[in-house]
């Protein structure tokens, strides 16, 4: 078995063999020729990437259609190209500020020297991108790692060829190929990158993957960025509007067919009320999507697996005694080879079930039912950390409690999926949905090496602290101890 491949998932596409290492120690070379990118060097890379995806964003949309088989350009436009632009824009605001040393204190036994933190860059960094934004998730943390003066290997994945080809056309265009180089490939390429001697290493995908690069990156103690998933729940209290609560789970379940990170995974709604949300989650994907199959904003699955495995997990559920509602206002039929998947609601879930196992990945959304807000909090405590939490209620009270009461990697209240877009923030997972986070301040320092710098006056005091020590010492000492 492949390191970068789960049992059973061969590659869908063969792709040429390409030599990582050779790569590597290109862009390794290039990186120890300027270690520390000037201010403006970034800025100009980071210019140089916005222009170019603005002026090919047509060009962008088409490829990852292409890969999905259909991909809705306005979803694409919003999550690829506008939160790319935004990260940029982001970056070039804060970035002289953040690349500025950091005055730290010097307590009164070292003075008078003069304490500093510089941020400093690691140097080549790894990123491992996946097939779901193929696009965004591949340049987020790249534009993140050259704004904090990093080059970059990336390997994007296999599942989606032609957005791949593009990322390396447009990297070739507009940088270096010293300053982020692509290595197209699939699983025997995934597994050489991982094992590459990356001063960081970045990697979004699978909790099953993600700790087979973990271990591969620790035979040359790379420090890794783990961007994984999980089941993201979704608690609404009894008191909060359901048409309101309907409207944005079913826009966060069901843009990019559900095949998000952090899409809400399950739903707890007050028991009965439970009528009511079937209704008004139905009612909001037939306004949504009035027809499927030839719809070009309802999105395909990306390929033939995840469809099987999707369709496996309704079956299943349904087997063992499920209700399912699916959400076809035109009544049409989905061919297999159109790979859609209508939106799905399934009640009556349980344990047993796969689908309340598995991170579901795709536009079926099981929804559970609660007594008592206590339960629903209990259940999702008893489960992994989840990569997102969403809670629904007007109560500030009660939200603070909720949000003391729960640990998720982020959370949105009365809203889904808009925190990973705030670029001010921190976005990362917990234990099983990942660890450290590339947005905000904390990703420029994720991709920075904090060097502790101390700087001596010419007159000091520090000979008193050298042998032959004696009794100024001891006097010095009593003082300072007490």
């Amino acid at each position: 078995m492949s390191l970068l491949q789960p049992a059973r998932e061969p590659s869908p596409r063969p792709r040429p063999s390409i030599d990582v290492r050779a790569a590597f120690d290109r862009v390794r070379a290039a990186q120890k020729t300027d270690p520390f990118p000037t201010y403006e060097r970034r800025i100009e890379r980071l210019d140089r990437l916005a222009r170019a995806i603005r002026d090919r964003q047509g060009q962008i949309a088409a490829a990852i259609s292409r890969d999905f088989g259909n991909r809705s350009i306005f979803e694409t436009k919003l999550a690829e190209v506008l939160m790319l632009l935004d990260a940029i824009k982001y970056l070039r605001r804060n970035l002289k500020a953040w690349m500025r040393p950091q005055e730290r204190h010097v307590a009164v036994t070292y003075k008078p020297a003069r304490a500093k933190v510089h941020l400093m860059p690691v140097g080549v960094v790894g990123v491992i991108s996946p097939w779901n934004y193929p696009f965004q998730l591949a340049l987020g943390p790249t534009v993140v790692a050259l704004a904090a003066g990093n080059r970059v290997l990336l390997k994007p994945s296999e599942y989606t060829p032609a957005t791949s080809d593009l990322l390396q056309r447009l990297c070739e265009d507009v940088l270096d190929p010293d300053v982020v180089a692509v290595v197209p490939g699939g699983p025997e390429v995934g597994e050489a990158f991982s094992r590459l001697p990356f001063d960081h290493l970045v990697y979004t995908g699978s909790t099953h993957v993600g700790r087979l690069v973990m271990r591969a990156a620790a035979e040359n103690l790379v420090p890794v960025t783990l961007e994984l998933g999980g089941k993201s729940p979704t608690i609404v209290h009894a008191d909060y509007p359901v048409s309101s609560a309907a409207a944005r789970i079913a826009w966060g379940k069901w843009s990019n067919a559900g095949q998000t990170c952090i899409a809400p995974d399950y739903l707890f709604v007050p028991e009965h009320k439970l009528p009511a949300y079937v209704e008004a989650l139905t009612a909001c994907a037939r306004r949504a999507y009035p027809t499927l199959r030839d719809n070009p904003d309802y999105t395909s699955i990306v390929n033939e697996r995840h469809f099987g495995r999707l369709t496996e997990l309704v079956e299943d559920a349904v087997a063992k005694g499920a209700h399912k509602i699916e959400i076809k206002p035109s009544a049409e039929a989905l061919p297999p080879e159109a790979r859609k998947i209508a939106p799905t609601l399934l009640t009556g879930v349980t344990e047993a079930m796969k689908v309340m196992q598995e991170e579901v990945f795709g536009p079926v959304l099981p929804i559970l039912t609660y007594r008592r807000v206590e339960d629903a909090l209990a259940y999702v405590n008893d489960h992994p950390r989840p990569l997102a939490f969403y809670y629904f209620d007007r109560d500030r009270r009660r939200v603070e409690q909720v949000l003391r009461a729960t640990i998720s990697g982020g959370a949105s209240i009365n809203e889904t999926m808009l925190h990973f877009g705030i670029d001010d923030m921190p976005f990362g997972g917990v234990g099983p949905s990942g660890m450290g986070a590339y947005h905000g301040r904390e990703g420029f320092e994720n991709f920075s090496h904090k060097r502790a710098v101390l700087y001596q006056a010419r007159y000091n005091a520090a000979s008193l602290l050298a042998p032959p020590y004696g009794e100024r010492l001891t006097r010095m000492l009593k003082l300072l101890i007490g």
